[in-house]
């Protein structure tokens, strides 16, 4: 997918010029960098972004234009790509299972920021990483609340594991930190208090004055209509509960977002292959292309039809089950979504909000997939 270098004022523009029959992604650095900007505004620390969710080169290079400098990194690739973008930026190492080939790279690369879930990884690093000024963070997890799908389920330990993970990481002589994801697309800013305080309660049982507190990644795109993401009240909610948790101790405050901080810059134009006995809506995309997490995370109900010359179909909603092109029966979307009821084949549906893993996960199974990437203004 190469992004192309004309840049159209709206999704809608394209259309109007072009009838793809091939899926495409509508990217605007416009609306990443003003994103990334508010979360540089309104969270009360080191705003870092988690590579994973979409490492674009061209949005990398957009994060560092709007000031981002820290990254979230999850592997020697990801190391790699940041250093050669933004050489200098912080890279945060928080994937809490590493081979020691790879420790042996980040060592390398100058990381000086690790996370760790578990005794045998703790001892891992003590053997590989030299301790002057380096940081680990112990991950710990809660019952998750307020969550698409839950972290917890593959990393984290529990509390009492965590005191003595973090009690040891002092002892090794490193710069002893905590760290949690809350869970994926958390919509109500009171998934972090439980988490917050619980740090709190964690250190204080090791005895030790942690360095920084990682509030982690789970800050939410729009993905509903009905469901707008709350930011800026997550942000001083964890600005408040930090400073009452901790009292004069507060650690700093990381955070690494990756679907909240990419998701809006871009959107998705699919077309339809077919309407079956007006209750199926068969689409060039699914599942197994851009739409790939819609089946962990659920329905994106944000979406416009558009007709030929790209006219908005404003039919009276009817509720249709949707597919993707594939023969794969799994290639679904998890819930019936609302259409004009003069939408017809070859109309294309656009999906909004759509930067998150859409690029990092698409495949060609099935020989579809060819999606192109062009560059907007804005998306509406």
């Amino acid at each position: 997918m190469g992004l192309s270098k004309t840049i159209w004022a709206t999704p809608t523009e394209y259309l109007r010029h072009h009838s793809p029959d091939h899926p495409v992604l509508f990217f605007s650095p416009a609306i990443l960098q003003a994103t990334a900007r508010r979360f540089i505004k309104g969270f009360p620390g080191l705003v870092t972004y988690a590579v994973k969710s979409n490492p674009d080169e061209t949005v990398l290079a957009n994060l560092v234009a709007a000031g981002v400098k820290g990254f979230d990194v999850a592997s020697p690739v990801e190391m790699d790509t940041i250093a050669r973008i933004a050489p200098g930026a912080h890279l945060h190492y928080n994937n809490p299972v590493r081979s020691r080939s790879e420790i042996r790279h980040a060592v390398a690369m100058g990381v000086a920021s690790y996370s760790v879930d578990s005794h045998s990884e703790l001892v891992k690093l003590g053997e590989l990483v030299p301790a002057n000024g380096v940081e680990i963070s112990v991950r710990f997890t809660l019952p998750v609340e307020g969550a698409a799908y839950n972290f917890g389920a593959k990393f984290g330990a529990s509390v009492e594991k965590a005191v003595d993970l973090l009690t040891l990481t002092e002892q090794l002589g490193f710069t002893p930190s905590l760290t949690f994801h809350p869970g994926t697309q958390c919509t109500d800013p009171r998934a972090w208090d439980s988490y917050i305080r619980a740090a709190a309660d964690i250190a204080k049982a090791a005895g030790v004055k942690i360095a920084r507190l990682n509030v982690g990644g789970g800050f939410p795109s729009h993905r509903l209509n009905e469901v707008m993401p709350q930011l800026e009240a997550t942000f001083d909610l964890i600005a408040r509960v930090t400073k009452e948790a901790f009292g004069p101790d507060a650690p700093k405050l990381v955070c690494e977002p990756g679907r909240g901080l990419v998701a809006e810059s871009y959107s998705l134009a699919t077309r339809v292959k077919a309407i079956r006995d007006d209750a199926h809506v068969f689409l060039n995309d699914g599942v197994y292309g851009a739409l790939s997490e819609l089946h962990l995370v659920g329905v994106i109900d944000r979406i416009g039809v558009f007709g030929p010359f790209a006219t908005p179909r404003t039919g009276t909603s009817v509720m249709r089950t949707v597919f993707g092109p594939t023969c794969d029966s799994l290639d679904k979307l998890p819930s019936d979504l609302a259409f004009p009821a003069d939408m017809e084949e070859e109309d294309h549906v656009m999906f909004y909000g759509m930067g998150a893993y859409s690029v990092a996960t698409a495949t060609k199974f099935n020989g579809f997939g060819q999606i192109t990437l062009e560059t907007v203004q804005t998306h509406r």
